[in-house]
């Protein structure tokens, strides 16, 4: 069998450095188009894959190279990624990423992060997705878009302002971090002690909870709609029988994380406009939770995965 020759220690060392600088936007991207944590980190390390085996001497803009690679890659992941979707039983919601130190997610901006815009961007085509939060979220400009997705400067004029459009209709102003804040804190704590009343307060009257469980027992495999069903719901007994709720960042904002016996059970968080929270978000698929879990090591630990490279070198 004939064996690849390694490369020179001295341009591995380079490539390593090269990716390495770029591999923030690169997570970025593809967290964005796929809304799972998992599944980012997966394109991510087979861009580094290809990266090694690529004649880089060839390469004029390396961050081109990579972020081209990455949003091909993710988007024939996207399209796999519906099909598998329709089995998916009740909601579906994306994979909470923690944000906390934001080394890589974030990038340099935070646009289309917020899991509530996450979920809205799956109504959007994998190539549109892709427009839009390269225009967005990196600030690509459009000759760089089109180059990147094959296709003409005008059509990805078209699909960017088609796509801005579809999302201001659904989505809606959110409050800042610090009131945002405020009343997940207010909801956990009229939640926790059974205060519907209260609870009805802090929703809007058109208000939805959504919960991600993928099947799982006592899970709402349906929407839930209006104040009133949300507030009873959300006082369930057995759900914060011995629960012990820790504030964390995901996305930008707060969520928190339900503990009981030291293990974690279920994730929730919320979005909101200055007329109130108008949409519930939780997770308990177990598999969610380990990636959102996981994802504070994630700089860490990413790289020391690809062939050749150690993790002292991310």
């Amino acid at each position: 069998m004939d064996l690849e020759p390694a490369p020179p220690r001295g341009d591995l060392e380079e490539a390593v450095s090269v990716f390495v600088q770029h591999r923030a936007r690169l997570f970025g991207i593809a967290y964005r188009l796929l809304g799972s944590v998992v599944e980012a980190e997966d394109v991510v390390q087979e861009v580094w894959l290809r990266w090694q085996k690529t004649d880089r001497s060839a390469v004029i803009s390396p961050v081109a190279f990579l972020s081209s690679a990455t949003t091909r890659l993710a988007i024939n992941v996207a399209q796999s990624a519906r099909v598998r979707r329709e089995t998916y039983i009740g909601p579906w919601l994306p994979e909470p990423v923690d944000t906390s130190s934001d080394p890589e997610v974030g990038a340099q901006r935070a646009e289309a992060l917020e899991l509530a815009l996450l979920l809205v961007l799956e109504k959007l085509n994998p190539t549109e997705r892709a427009a839009y939060v390269l225009r967005e979220a990196f600030d690509y400009g459009y000759p760089e878009i089109a180059e990147i997705l094959h296709l003409s400067l005008v059509n990805v004029r078209k699909i960017v302002s088609r796509a801005r459009k579809h999302l201001s209709d659904e989505q809606r102003e959110s409050v800042d971090t610090a009131e945002h804040r405020r009343l997940l804190s207010a909801f956990v704590s009229a939640a926790q002690t059974g205060d519907v009343a209260s609870l009805e307060a802090l929703l809007t009257p058109d208000a939805v909870s959504l919960s991600d469980g993928n099947g799982l027992r006592a899970c709402a495999r349906m929407p839930v709609l209006g104040r009133a069903r949300i507030a009873k719901m959300s006082t369930y007994r057995r759900l914060w029988q011995e629960a012990e709720p820790r504030l964390v960042e995901a996305n930008g904002f707060t969520g928190v994380t339900f503990y009981r016996d030291g293990r974690p059970m279920a994730f929730m968080t919320m979005a909101a406009s200055k007329k109130g929270i108008h949409k519930v978000m939780w997770v308990f698929a177990p598999s969610k939770i380990a990636a959102f879990l996981d994802s504070r090591s994630r700089c860490a630990t990413a790289l020391g995965r690809a062939p050749g490279v150690s993790s002292r070198q991310v």
